[in-house]
């Protein structure tokens, strides 16, 4: 059993109460670690807000220093992080690696904006009143920033909010998913031995109605980040204030694939954004519309590759799909997918339990716009395939939807390429490529019920800034 404690003002520290970390494909206890309440919250905002004017005043270069000295470290403790990421999370070993190379590429593109973030000069004599003034803008640090992080990336979607933060210069209190705290413990060992200033960077692992909303509504936090579900977002939303606030919320994310797709491609970008981390992903494949000339080949393609995926404990080298985060979860993935099919849906792969814990990959068809896995995130280990009889029917089908994060569309044709983008409402487009593709410097985010603002790290820094303008008369 190991034991963690919580890192508020520089320091760490213990609490009364004691919660327990499960491994979620087992469920045997993995983890200890303290849970913080309302002294400790006030305890790491009060810390992060008199750290402020310190981190306000590093330079450019100091605070890339600081971003390249965390990417080190993640680079030499990846097998140990990749290992909690895998326990705790019931993410396969492969693609916990791969968390854990991402969060290293992520804090090193925010060294990169660190040292290029800049304003501009504005012409003040486009103006008539402008004559005889010089103006510029430059972008300062907007304060404590809030982080509040889902279980799925227990590492590097901590490191989109922490990265940008420090390269803004911005202290953070972060409260990481009751389910995957572990992980970000481990990170703040990481930014512990670096130069960012001490009380700058908080983890505090507790309830969401109290650490949570305790960062939402205290007034030293400034900035709020959240991925997670849509009603906890309004919720954010609702009781923020004036803070600024960025929202990476859900999806139930479309793939439409033309007659002129390279279809083996296709079949295996889909089967892997389907099923990755048992399709815990907010852009999970959920919704694949194919052409009809195409149908039954894809189809039986995808449904022979999904019937071969291993299914094993996520330590395991070659496993490809473990466990749900709770029992609970594979309790809703199972009742929804026997809706479908009580509703007409038909199964041709998978629609079965597995244990407590894990839902066999499942591929459906005959499913309609009412029920719960077209229209809503299933967040797990569920895809359904329809027939369409047009490239548009498709693209109108993917659109078809109160979510907007991203989708994705396999064509061999330009036109049809441009069609997409135009025709689809999502604040990504990928091209020859699944939803479920980030590389983690590009602007991300969602647009409708998926989110405000956007992520990457250039992007993130603009949320996490202020612009100051200064006119000068000469």
């Amino acid at each position: 059993m190991k034991r963690f404690k919580l890192y508020v003002g520089g320091e760490w520290i213990e609490t009364d109460t004691i919660d327990t970390v499960e491994d979620k494909y087992s469920g045997e206890p993995y983890a200890e670690l303290p849970r913080a309440g309302a002294g400790e919250l006030d305890r790491a905002l009060a810390a992060a807000a008199a750290s402020f004017e310190q981190t306000r005043a590093l330079t450019a270069h100091q605070r890339a220093r600081v971003l390249e000295q965390i990417a080190a470290g993640i680079e030499r403790r990846a097998d140990e992080l990749a290992e909690g990421i895998a326990v705790e999370g019931g993410k396969t070993w492969k693609y916990a690696r791969g968390e854990a190379a991402r969060a290293f590429e992520t804090f090193t593109f925010a060294a990169e904006v660190a040292r290029t973030t800049h304003g501009e000069t504005v012409p003040m004599d486009a103006s008539a009143r402008g004559r005889d003034y010089f103006g510029f803008w430059i972008r300062e640090p907007v304060g404590v920033v809030g982080a509040i992080t889902p279980f799925n990336f227990p590492l590097n979607l901590v490191a989109h909010k922490v990265a940008p933060a420090i390269a803004a210069g911005c202290p953070v209190v972060l409260k990481p998913a009751g389910t995957t705290p572990t992980t970000a413990l481990r990170l703040a060992e990481i930014i512990d031995g670096t130069s960012w200033p001490k009380g700058a960077f908080n983890v505090l692992h507790g309830p969401g109605r109290e650490i949570g909303m305790g960062l939402v509504t205290d007034d030293r936090a400034r900035k709020l980040t959240f991925t997670g579900s849509v009603e906890v977002g309004r919720t954010i939303k609702q009781n923020s204030g004036l803070k600024r606030v960025t929202l990476e919320l859900g999806n139930n994310s479309p793939v439409v694939v033309d007659r002129s797709a390279d279809l083996e491609r296709a079949v295996g970008q889909c089967v892997m954004g389907a099923f990755a981390h048992t399709g815990q992903v907010c852009i999970s494949v959920q919704r694949i519309y194919v052409h009809e000339a195409v149908a039954d080949e894809f189809i039986d393609a995808f449904v022979n590759r999904t019937e071969a995926l291993r299914i094993d404990h996520p330590l395991v080298k070659d496993s490809d799909v473990a466990s749900l985060i709770t029992p609970a979860d594979a309790d809703r993935i199972e009742h929804w997918v026997r809706e479908a099919v009580d509703d007409g849906a038909r199964v041709l792969a998978g629609g079965k339990r597995l244990g407590e814990r894990t839902y066999a990959p499942t591929v459906l068809t005959d499913t309609r716009r009412e029920m719960k896995v077209w229209s809503e995130e299933v967040f797990g280990p569920v895809v359904l395939i329809e027939r369409v009889p047009s490239f548009d029917e498709g693209l109108r089908l993917a659109d078809d939807t109160e979510f907007g994060l991203q989708a994705g569309v396999f064509t061999g044709e330009i036109d049809r390429m441009f069609e997409a983008v135009r025709a689809l409402d999502f604040g990504g487009v990928m091209v020859n490529e699944v939803p479920a593709f980030r590389v983690d410097q590009m602007p991300y985010g969602g647009n409708r019920n998926s989110g405000i603002g956007r992520e990457g790290l250039r992007f993130a820094v603009d949320e996490m800034t202020n612009i100051k303008m200064v006119a000068v008369h000469l």
